[in-house]
């Protein structure tokens, strides 16, 4: 049985074994993503809070159209913390625009698109980002399945309504990190390939552990513990088997929530075995006052953006962020997705719909009111990221996945010498 194991463990990692590597080193690149973003961007998420008030949504949305003649707002997110940047989202189309104004100076082009997904503008477009498979593990309408289909996000100084920068995800080094470990790089073809070396995987995970068991109590300490000051061939084996082990259970967690994202009935198992409906209702309809003829924008007098930023934060007012989605025609309603200092996770949001006329409440829902399969839907991409307890978990994720870059490559060598050392038994034998 040890031999039988022992082939399906070496022939699954040697067909996926390169495949299985670049995912690894691409998902270790990504999980301090938002954070390095941040870091490299400051001026784009923060600023110097004022002693005066926030300027209204409607003075910041002339700024950005200032900014970009030719942009539509899709949506747009404001934060409790009075030192993060408005961002509006936009629709997606030709580069342009002006000089922002107000005295701030808004770096080229060039170095505003290096950086991360924005923060903002994607809870708008339902549970995990605008067209990024959602807690219904349905993409969202205005994306591309999650694969930087969305348009740019213009971030605004909420206190002088300067604009501070810009961001183009799919002209990101993140943006390629993301395509590199979903196999989009290769189009669907790739993204199949992702997907069925992740399943292999799976089981090379599962049989690993087969071979890791010990056949002794005395064997275990050896499994569990790296000899550092043995030589190369004894220290790549302990790389291999030991770490193999601590990484297992970690690497089956990212590996099986990785599956939401290149299967389709992957998903759907999930809304199955939690007797879940995957559709989410359509979203409510703003009531058409009688004179108005439906046009392809809300009127001149709608309910405006300021005056649903101050219902939300009227029916939430404890929230973390609120995320604004406007509506694309005169009979839509205003979605708002507001994020609750207690949340399970970053997309864990409450929604609420306005009537884009009248601010009436047309439907809300809270995270808890969501059903079962929308929920463990939810919860994959902070768990497959890492994010899902913050920093600690994050740095799990990060030493698991360069452990997960290492063992094809320890594999691989000791497969070889495994080779070697029999050869050398057969020209033994031979010359015997």
């Amino acid at each position: 049985m040890k031999v039988f194991f022992r082939n399906i463990h070496l022939y699954l990692s040697l067909v996926s074994g390169l495949i299985i590597a670049v995912v690894c080193l691409t998902g270790a690149v990504l999980v301090f993503e938002k954070d390095l973003e941040q870091a490299w961007h400051p001026e784009r998420y923060f600023v110097q809070p004022a002693p005066t008030a926030a300027l209204p949504l409607a003075r910041l949305q002339q700024a950005v159209q200032a900014y970009k003649a030719d942009a539509k707002i899709t949506g747009v997110k404001v934060y409790a913390d009075p030192t993060r940047t408005v961002e509006f989202s936009l629709a997606g189309g030709p580069e342009g625009g002006k000089k922002p104004e107000g005295g701030e100076v808004t770096a080229p082009r060039s170095e505003q698109a290096r950086g991360s997904r924005p923060e903002g503008g994607q809870e708008a477009r339902g549970g995990e980002g605008k067209g990024e498979k959602g807690p219904e593990g349905k993409g969202g309408k205005g994306g591309k399945g999650g694969e930087g289909g969305r348009g740019p996000v213009v971030f605004v100084n909420p206190y002088t309504a300067a604009v501070t920068g810009e961001l183009n995800y799919r002209e990101t080094f993140f943006f390629t990190m993301m395509a590199l470990h979903r196999g989009m790089v290769g189009g669907p073809v790739g993204k199949l390939i992702v997907g069925v070396s992740t399943l292999m995987f799976l089981f090379i995970i599962g049989t690993g552990l087969v071979l890791w068991w010990p056949a002794t109590r005395k064997a275990v300490k050896q499994r569990l513990k790296v000899k550092w000051n043995s030589g190369w061939k004894r220290l790549n084996h302990d790389l291999h088997i030991v770490l193999g082990f601590y990484a297992a259970l970690f690497l089956f967690v990212f590996a099986f929530t990785g599956l939401a994202w290149s299967f389709e009935w992957f998903n759907k198992g999930i809304f199955a075995v939690t007797n879940s409906p995957m559709e989410r209702p359509e979203p409510p309809v703003s009531v058409v006052p009688a004179a108005t003829a439906v046009a392809t924008a809300a009127p001149a007098g709608a309910f405006t953006s300021d005056a649903a930023l101050t219902r939300a934060r009227q029916l939430a007012p404890q929230a973390v962020s609120y995320a604004l989605q406007l509506p694309k025609d005169s009979a839509g309603s205003i979605r708002v997705a507001t994020l609750r200092p207690n949340a399970v996770y970053e997309n864990a949001t409450d929604e609420v719909f306005l009537d884009q006329y009248s601010g009436q409440v047309l439907r809300e829902q809270t995270y808890e009111q969501r059903n079962l399969g929308q929920r463990v839907r939810g919860l994959f991409k902070p768990v497959h990221t890492g994010s899902i307890f913050g920093w600690p978990s994050k740095i799990i994720s990060l030493i698991v996945c360069v452990l997960g870059f290492t063992f094809p490559i320890t594999g691989i060598i000791m497969w070889l010498n495994r080779l070697k050392k029999e050869r050398k038994k057969l020209r033994r034998v031979a010359a015997a």
